[in-house]
């Protein structure tokens, strides 16, 4: 009987909507979205405005020691030219991070009735979307512009022209992949949730429903970021590669 309760409460992807030239915006993810870029510019310009190059305060320090994480793994996975990538990689990790964050806020009117008025807005699929196609496109721009014209076309036929296929599907799913490994994780989380609190008793919910928060967005929120950002610098890496040198480099030496 309690499933059968279940079934009948909990919704899946309601949020409070508004159209806009014909098109369904969710208006609880605009203002999550929003509140986390204001989260980020805030943290960007307070930085700006206290730094020195005496002793670093708390956020400088912040900044400083993300900014180095970034380049040395941008070094590592592509070589020095992977520091013209960097500020993307921590523009990228640390907007998700803050987006997946938002859920530790408690802006819900009626905990475990209605749903938050601040939701993890990475926990649509929207934005994860949007934010793939961006890095996906800027990817092939980059692509084009390290390979030219001729090279950026060659490399959909390596190592092989009968190849040819497979590799365009490969780069047509790969902002699907992007999107859904991070929009997958933060949805499943968030459902686990609206489960928990909508089957256990009221007293016992609430502890579950924190360590649960904890782990799913607190640890894997921070990964899911980690992630997303490590990608899209690999993508950087190989769309900007030739495959003549790289080829070259691999040749054992004598």
């Amino acid at each position: 009987m309690r499933t059968l309760y279940a079934a009948k409460v909990i919704t899946v992807g309601v949020h409070p909507t508004f159209r806009v030239f014909g098109l369904t915006i969710d208006g609880d993810i605009v203002m999550s979205t929003l509140l986390a870029a204001a989260i980020f510019f805030f943290l960007a310009f307070r930085m700006r405005a206290k730094v020195t190059d005496g002793v670093p305060g708390k956020l400088q320090l912040f900044w400083e020691v993300l900014y180095e994480q970034v380049t040395e793994l941008a070094l590592a996975a592509i070589g020095p030219k992977g520091r013209r990538y960097v500020p993307i990689g921590v523009t990228l990790f640390l907007f998700i991070l803050i987006c997946n964050w938002i859920d530790f806020i408690p802006s819900a009117m009626h905990p475990g009735v209605s749903g938050p008025i601040f939701p993890a807005p990475t926990g649509d699929v929207n934005l994860p979307l949007a934010m793939a196609l961006l890095v996906i496109s800027w990817v092939h721009v980059e692509s084009f512009r390290a390979r030219g014209i001729k090279g950026y076309f060659k490399h959909f036929f390596q190592p092989y022209a009968a190849l040819a296929p497979i590799n365009v599907v490969e780069e047509i799913t790969k902002p699907i992949t992007l999107t859904f490994r991070l929009f997958g994780n933060l949805f499943s989380g968030g459902l686990f949730v609206v489960v928990l609190t909508t089957l256990l008793p009221i007293y016992v919910s609430p502890p579950f429903e924190i360590a649960w928060k904890l782990f799913d967005t607190g640890l894997l929120g921070a990964i899911q970021a980690f992630i997303f950002m490590l990608l899209t610098i690999l993508y950087f890496g190989m769309a900007t590669s030739h495959e003549e040198t790289h080829d070259v480099a691999l040749e054992p030496s004598h």
